[in-house]
């Protein structure tokens, strides 16, 4: 079975895909990732003692605002109503963890995946930034499509095989 990438005409020039003729569903998608930082950037954002502020409410600001802008920044991506978006944390104190997860919701004719993927990544970048002159070392990992749900391609779920 051969695959058509809808991202390119039939000369091979990059266009962005045509949903005119589609109509506007229900559609939502969640993404996640991790930041592995040390002891000490994590005393520091639990104890509210960077010096920049607070350090996951402004990665929380920032992402939903890179959400906004996905379309700005990947070249394909349409410019989307977005609905609903929220960037929630979970701390793994024990793994020196932080992780950083999306919920996009749309009333489109295309989905939010990219939105939703956008907005961790910036949501971890931030948390980068607010605590590099603690260390330096931290490393941003596990970035992925948790779930898509709605669309012509139907639901989609990470774990599923």
């Amino acid at each position: 079975m051969e695959t058509k990438f809808t991202h390119f005409d039939e000369q091979g020039n990059a266009v962005m895909v045509d949903v005119s003729e589609k109509n506007p569903t229900s559609r939502t998608a969640l993404a996640e990732g991790k930041i592995q930082v040390n002891r000490e950037v994590m005393d520091a954002i639990l104890h509210h003692t960077v010096k920049k502020g607070d350090v996951l409410g402004v990665a929380r600001v920032a992402g939903i605002m890179a959400v906004k802008q996905t379309s700005s920044l990947i070249p394909m991506c349409h410019v989307l109503p977005i609905s609903k978006c929220s960037v929630d944390f979970e701390i793994e104190e024990e793994n020196l963890t932080i992780k950083a997860l999306c919920m996009v919701k749309v009333e489109g004719k295309t989905g939010v995946e990219m939105e939703a993927l956008t907005g961790v990544n910036v949501a971890l970048l931030t948390i980068y930034d607010m605590c590099k002159a603690i260390d330096k070392r931290m490393v941003m990992t596990d970035i992925h499509l948790v779930e898509k749900k709605g669309g012509k391609s139907g639901d989609f779920y990470f774990e599923e095989k």
